[in-house]
């Protein structure tokens, strides 16, 4: 039989509860093995009942130090009761500067007691009983967050200066760097909002015009490692030279944020446009254009292509490399076989075959081709070369050599690239 003798406003700070004639704290900390949360209870006495009901502090603090015991416990173990029980008299009982010493050798949850109006100052300087004299009933989760937040950035050396903090926010991502960034004017204070402003009006001039395009390659919702990297550098380098008191946390979430919306424009962008907006392909209006392709990749699967549907060749081959490609799958083919032409892609070693039929084999014979093999610069390296083919076929691709027949000439120029990076 299990009866509640006191609990606070609070639902998560212990509860006092008489179980079988005995007082016990009881609380809820950490998550079994199902996720569901863990309960955990031991021993009292009358004597720190007394203490519990008339000071929320010493409750708080004892709250605090147990919550170690009980992460220690895991998923299944049991709470480590004797050590429990010996922080009562020592936290309820204890005169001020005992709990104090205390709290200098003992592992405590710091969150808890900020959450619950800790005076942050007192804290740092080791006057636990004091800082938590400005206790709360009611917690302020976020004031808990922004501290460990805090923390984390100097254990990183990092302090923030009014400018720099406001970033963050303007962000979203001071209390959590890695979420996605956005623009929230209204989480940060008027009187520095235009500041903020005017280093968002920075990184903005100096990624002018530049795009985040997608990459196929990694899916047909993946943008282009090259591009964020390319805009991530230019707008870092010009909010350094232009403001160079803001540490490297606010100049990262600025740059963070405007590759997000450049790859989220990207995305959101029909294949088509995108196509059109990389400008990957030459004039090629006066090179006989290619009228029915079919598109491979190195599992057997076929897609055929005809200029008689409604999107181009190159869109088209993108979304089949999208759909297709994988970490064992990075061999795509488009072959025109009117002409005996064609181009193979490999993704795995950021090269191309540009391959022409010299000769059909007859009564059996084996066909003859001309191989000659490029390196490709990244993905707009590919949709340059895509484009230029379905364009202008295998005789376009020749102002973007060089070319090489010899396997081992094109392999030590495989090596020499490599060794360069």
């Amino acid at each position: 039989m299990r009866d509640i003798v006191f609990a606070r406003y609070s639902g998560w700070i212990p509860s006092v509860i008489r179980e079988d004639g005995e007082l016990k704290l009881m609380l809820g900390a950490g998550a079994d093995a199902n996720h569901e949360p863990r309960t955990f209870t031991f021993p009292i006495g009358e004597a720190h009942l007394g203490v519990i009901q008339e000071d929320l502090a010493r409750h708080l603090l004892l709250w605090s130090a147990v919550l170690p015991l009980c992460d220690a416990a895991g998923t299944r173990g049991p709470l480590d009761e004797i050590a429990a029980v010996a922080l009562l008299d020592s936290i309820l009982l204890a005169a001020p500067a005992d709990v104090d010493t205390l709290f200098q050798r003992i592992p405590w949850n710091r969150s808890r007691l900020v959450a619950h109006g800790a005076d942050i100052g007192l804290l740092e300087r080791g006057r636990t009983c004091a800082a938590m004299r400005t206790a709360t009933e009611t917690p302020n989760e976020k004031r808990a967050q922004e501290h460990h937040a805090n923390r984390r950035r100097a254990e990183r050396g990092t302090v923030l200066g009014p400018l720099d903090a406001a970033i963050l926010r303007y962000t979203g991502q001071y209390l959590h760097g890695a979420t996605v960034p956005r623009r929230i004017p209204d989480a940060v204070d008027r009187s520095l909002l235009p500041e903020v402003m005017r280093v968002i009006a920075t990184a903005e001039q100096a990624c002018a015009g530049m795009r985040i395009g997608r990459d196929p390659r990694r899916g047909n919702h993946a943008t282009d490692k090259r591009d964020w990297a390319r805009m991530e550098t230019t707008v870092g380098a010009a909010l350094r030279r232009a403001h160079p008191e803001l540490v490297d946390d606010a100049v990262r979430t600025v740059s963070f944020l405007l590759c997000s919306e450049a790859a989220a424009r990207s995305r959101s962008t029909p294949p088509e446009d995108d196509e059109e907006a990389g400008g990957d392909g030459a004039d090629f209006d006066r090179s006989p254009r290619k009228t029915a392709l079919s598109f491979t990749d190195d599992k057997g699967a076929e897609k055929k292509w005809s200029q008689d549907g409604p999107r181009t060749a190159a869109t088209e081959f993108w979304e089949f490399v999208g759909d297709r490609s994988a970490a064992d799958n990075e061999v795509f083919t488009i072959e025109d076989e009117k002409r005996g032409e064609g181009i193979q892609l490999h993704f795995y070693a950021d090269s191309i075959a540009r391959i022409m039929t010299l000769r059909e084999g007859v009564d059996g014979s084996d066909p003859e081709y001309r191989v000659e093999y490029g390196l490709v610069d990244g993905m707009a390296g590919y949709r340059k070369l895509v484009s230029a083919f379905v364009r202008g076929g295998y005789a376009a691709l020749e102002q973007y050599g060089p070319w090489m027949s010899d396997v081992a000439e094109f392999e030590r120029a495989r090596r020499r690239r490599r060794d360069a990076r």
